[in-house]
């Protein structure tokens, strides 16, 4: 990577994106491990490896394809994210929130943050899509820590409200339009990769968590911080340590990931097309 700051990389990435996309997207998503196919339902697109973008981080998880496909979906101009970068891999969270951040610089104003999340709630069944409503930070770092460059945020932004109450409202007026169930609850992010032990899923039910996953609050957090509005969906893809007999394994993830992928994508489709 280049000597250049973090504020200039960012506004490097933005400025080649803008040079390739056309119409500029006013929407992001997001799109968690299995949950890639969204992008392409997108037309008229412009779709771009991950390595083809200066100082943009590989995703190597599998699940997911690595690409940014920029391109329409009804009227609305939208940013797929196939794919990020997760803390677990050995990233900085600078870096892990990196996407994010330039996605405001490019003009979006919303931000649709998707993952493959265990289900602690013992009401949750495997495959349910949980609209997040607030999270807890068990990461054990913030993707603030450091000097803070004003040209992004505020030194200490509010977090009363991450996720949007409107978007969360569209949310649930899209699945009551489709037809798609959805449940509510507070996302817990660990650092991982390992999956959570039973008590470490009991505790993280006493202190009111519903799921939990490895991504997707240092960027709703980062979001936050340049002034994006968020929504946040969980897809419930194997229930946490001790919810179920048996062990956890990415396999299941990803076949779950693959059975609702239709109820997720006609999901996602409704809620852009309300914004």
């Amino acid at each position: 990577m280049s000597g250049l700051g973090s504020f200039e990389r960012i506004e490097e990435t933005a400025a080649h994106i803008r040079g390739r996309c056309g119409t500029l997207p006013d929407t992001a998503v997001v799109l968690g491990s299995g949950l890639g196919d969204f992008a392409d339902r997108l037309v008229d697109a412009v779709a771009t490896p991950y390595g083809d973008l200066p100082h943009w981080p590989a995703s190597t998880v599998i699940g997911h394809s690595g690409r940014l496909v920029i391109g329409t979906i009804g009227k609305r101009r939208v940013a797929a994210l196939a794919g990020r970068a997760h803390f677990y891999e050995g990233h900085d969270l600078a870096t892990v929130v990196f996407a994010v951040r330039v996605m405001a610089r490019l003009g979006v104003k919303q931000i649709i943050l998707t993952n493959a999340a265990g289900g602690i709630n013992t009401g949750f069944a495997q495959g349910a899509l949980m609209i997040i409503d607030d999270h807890i930070n068990l990461i054990g770092t913030n993707p603030l820590v450091g000097t803070n460059d004003e040209r992004l945020g505020a030194r200490f932004p509010d977090m009363s409200e991450v996720y949007s109450s409107r978007m969360r409202q569209i949310a649930d007026d899209a699945a009551a339009a489709t037809g798609v169930p959805v449940q509510h609850g507070v996302y817990v992010a660990t650092h991982g990769p390992s999956y959570e032990t039973p008590a470490e899923i009991r505790f993280f039910r006493t202190i009111g968590a519903d799921a939990v996953g490895m991504s997707t609050v240092p960027e709703a957090i980062a979001a936050r911080h340049m002034g994006l509005e968020v929504l946040g969906i969980s897809c419930i893809t194997n229930m946490a340590a001790g919810v179920l007999p048996g062990v956890l394994n990415h396999e299941e993830v990803m076949e779950t990931a693959r059975r609702v992928r239709g109820s997720f994508i006609a999901l996602l489709e409704e809620i852009l097309a309300r914004l």
